[in-house]
């Protein structure tokens, strides 16, 4: 199976590729611009030569069977419309794009080729926020919080407001039937922004402060007299009566804590079997992240 990882930052050689190097089976091709990073990633996960490319043309010229994309948002609907159009399942990292329209023409182009495309929201695959998804969730609580980092709004909520947006999505246990945003935004940085989720019985709140004094990430699902919390997605607490906490195994590796792995896998063994997966449901988070933008713009216009 030849898998290509385009794309060689942070994000891939931290979490994706340790996963992807050790899979029986997997043929890995490398694609970066950059050709010292190529040789140093290269040589670290012992890649032949001959699977590490520059060009996009010459990795599409291996004929992959699947392709990871992990290059910066802005090139995401160039390289990702290659792939596309050469009938290569697609995984990319979120966002598909920072636009709504790229993303829309994304999915819809995926759908016309029927061809796999899939958005990494690591986190419907984290254990202790799947864990959470079979609590009782009459409030749902979502804080990502950052020392230091405000932003230029539409960066800040695609690039990283995007999980809690998705996360709740994930979560909520009927249909949304109101939406509210709160921002507070100062010389044109968005310092931190709330979303509000209601429906029939729930309540879904989503918080991100730029100015937090923290770098934390705490859910918080409670209903029918019991509470569950996950912190920094490692630590599991139930409460009912007496907490009772349950940590992170020593051996577990990050990627599987924070739903990477799994993400991975699930993606690699649908290629294999041939299904075809969708990526209209991950169209929607980018829907309602878009109308946060719109939101948190009027308000600081």
């Amino acid at each position: 199976m030849k898998v290509g990882c385009i794309g060689l930052g942070d994000i891939a050689t931290k979490a994706y590729l340790p996963v992807l190097a050790f899979q029986p089976g997997v043929e890995l091709h490398l694609h970066t611009r950059t050709p010292a990073t190529l040789t140093r990633v290269g040589d670290g996960l012992r890649v032949p030569p001959q699977r590490r490319h520059t060009g996009l043309d010459a990795l599409l010229a291996e004929d992959l069977d699947a392709a990871f994309v992990h290059a910066p948002t802005e090139v995401h609907p160039e390289i990702v419309t290659r792939l596309l159009r050469a009938g290569v399942p697609t995984y990319v990292d979120k966002p598909l794009a920072y636009e709504l329209a790229d993303a829309e023409r994304l999915v819809a182009l995926a759908e016309e080729r029927n061809t796999s495309l899939a958005v990494g929201f690591n986190r419907r695959h984290a254990p202790g926020y799947t864990q959470c998804a079979e609590h009782p969730r009459e409030l749902i609580l979502l804080q990502k919080n950052r020392i230091g980092l405000p932003e230029q709004p539409r960066t800040m909520i695609l690039d990283d407001f995007i999980h809690v947006v998705d996360t709740l999505r994930f979560l909520v246990p009927g249909e949304i039937d109101d939406i509210t945003v709160r921002a507070r935004v100062q010389d044109g940085l968005l310092h931190h922004v709330v979303l509000q989720l209601a429906g029939d019985g729930f309540t879904a709140l989503g918080v991100m402060n730029r100015l937090s004094g923290s770098n934390e990430e705490i859910l918080e699902v409670s209903g029918q007299d019991t509470k569950r919390q996950v912190v920094n997605l490692a630590e599991v607490i139930d409460h009912k009566g007496q907490p009772t906490v349950r940590r992170r195994g020593d051996w577990v590796p990050v990627a599987r804590q924070r739903g990477i792995e799994q993400a991975v896998l699930g993606f690699l063994d649908a290629v294999r079997a041939g299904k075809v997966l969708s990526a209209q449901d991950a169209l929607r988070t980018h829907e309602l992240c878009e109308r946060v933008v719109r939101e948190v713009q009027e308000r600081s216009a």
